[in-house]
């Protein structure tokens, strides 16, 4: 697939390419609405504080962990287009009564439901492979993920202009997030109408059963059980954080904590519900797929994704600190961090499609990572300020080429559990920026860069012993098993 064939609308693939980026961009301009207007929000209320902001942030990652995870499970029953449209417009209510809270509880809730909206980037991966061929999946990943992930910077760069220059007043903060839910609001609506799960007559590779994820050994089951306990476990720290803030008692948190065991233990059985009867009866040896690459791809988001949401969240602050910046050149330079994010992201997902290995596209990328992550953690303020700004934009690139990389795999490993495997690499994405914000806040911001520099390294070490290049990764059309032809056959006669 060639950048020219963007231009080309009429093409049913492409059309569908572009509304579902939208789609994705004004998801992650409502989820990323509050940071800009945070100062705005507590000088106006005059009930905010900055420990409030700081609580209020980390509620909106709080549920995407765990609603990648489900509506991962659900779009593969349902299909993408009605998860994506069901969720902007369920997730427009929230948005609506964070705009107009009057208290730091509702605010509180309201962000922690919104949270689910980060989820939007899983649906939209699994709509873009039933659109696209394996040969040409990587590049147009690479572009959805690329351009709809520019919705964080574009709240940034104009969602202040919104609220004080169009709405104005002591509540232009709120008409402008407002504003923003009518807006998802009305595009859910029209993405229902507008967009098909793929082509008309283009098999959709559903499962049979939706509550786990479906392996193809006993070891795998046990290895699919060990990956579900950090994803939950990981909100454990939340739960420890906000009951630090004095926001939760020790009974509260005992209750949360007692919910997210629970949650877990649920998802286990269902693991073993699922899988143990299929594996007692024995899986067909080509409808097998290795699980092993799922962990890869769960590692590699963990550290690539992951460490981005951390270090956007730090690296204005360490600019301005180790080279006595002032904020508005702290901020500009720390920009190009993320700016990155419009032509890594595709041409990694383009590299994925056009060199012979996709996994060694992979295992370049996290290397690099590494490589960029471990200079940044050698950085003082006896470096030249351009010589820095050059080293932190060669390791954004690598990060979100990276994370274009992962996705130009994960819809090949097992076709029609697609949802599901990006669900959870995705949710390890959260994992990761859950994780490298704890750390952040025990060791040095050079410290910080050198632990993702190890944990990219390590990616990289998993990919080349686990990660397995997917069956037809470069072919016309995606590999179906016996068992895929037979689902297929049984959703024909349904139809009848």
């Amino acid at each position: 697939m060639r950048v020219a064939e963007l231009f080309k609308v009429k093409n049913p693939e492409i059309r569908a390419l572009h509304l579902t980026w939208i789609a994705f961009f004004i998801s992650f301009y409502v989820w990323f609405n509050m940071a800009p207007l945070a100062t705005t929000m507590i000088k106006e209320t005059g009930w905010l504080t900055m420990k409030d902001i700081k609580i209020f942030a980390i509620c909106n990652v709080a549920l995407t962990i765990v609603a990648r995870i489900f509506i991962g499970m659900l779009q593969d029953k349902i299909g993408p287009r009605k998860c994506f449209s069901g969720l902007m417009i369920l997730m427009a209510i929230p948005c609506l009564t964070f705009a107009f809270g009057n208290s730091a509880a509702q605010l509180l809730v309201s962000r922690l439901v919104l949270s689910s909206i980060g989820a939007s980037f899983s649906i939209g991966i699994h709509m873009t492979a039933l659109w696209f061929k394996p040969k040409d999946i990587g590049f147009a990943e690479g572009f959805y993920a690329g351009w709809g992930n520019f919705g964080a910077a574009g709240a940034a760069m104009t969602i202040p202009s919104v609220a004080l220059g169009i709405f104005g007043g002591t509540n232009g903060w709120r008409y402008a997030i407002a504003m923003n839910a009518i807006v998802m609001f009305l595009y859910g609506i029209f993405y229902f109408f507008a967009m098909t799960d793929g082509p008309a007559g283009r098999p959709q590779h559903k499962p049979r059963k939706v509550a786990a994820m479906e392996v193809s050994t006993w070891s795998d089951m046990v290895k699919l059980i060990i990956t579900i306990i950090p994803l939950f476990g990981i909100l454990s720290i939340l739960v420890w954080k906000i009951q630090k803030a004095g926001y939760m008692g020790p009974g509260g948190a005992i209750i949360a904590y007692a919910v997210i065991g629970l949650v877990t233990l649920y998802q286990i059985i269902q693991v073993l519900i699922v899988n143990i009867p299929t594996l007692k009866k024995g899986v067909p040896e080509d409808d097998k797929y290795h699980f092993n690459s799922v962990v890869s791809l769960n590692t590699t988001y963990f550290a690539n994704f992951g460490s981005e949401l951390a270090v956007v969240s730090m690296i204005p602050a360490f600019f301005e600190m180790t080279w006595s910046l002032t904020p508005e050149r702290a901020g500009l330079i720390a920009a190009s961090y993320s700016f990155v994010n419009l032509i890594a992201r595709p041409l990694g997902g383009y590299l994925s499609d056009k060199f012979t290995s996709r996994k060694k596209i992979m295992i370049f990328y996290m290397l690099g990572i590494a490589i960029g992550y471990f200079l940044m953690g050698l950085m003082t303020s006896a470096w030249p300020l351009i010589l820095a700004t050059i080293i932190v934009i060669g390791a954004s690139f690598f990060v979100q080429g990276a994370e274009g990389a992962t996705f130009g795999i994960a819809p090949m490993i097992k076709r029609r559990l697609t949802g599901q495997i990006s669900g959870m690499a995705g949710a390890y994405g959260n994992v990761g920026a859950v994780f490298f914000t704890f750390m952040y806040t025990f060791v040095s911001p050079n410290m910080f860069f050198m632990i993702m520099a190890a944990c990219s390294f390590g990616s990289a070490i998993v990919c080349l012993f686990m990660l397995k290049e997917p069956e037809g990764a470069f072919s016309e059309e995606y590999h179906m098993s016996s068992v895929d032809l037979q689902i297929e056959k049984e959703m024909a006669g349904s139809r009848k």
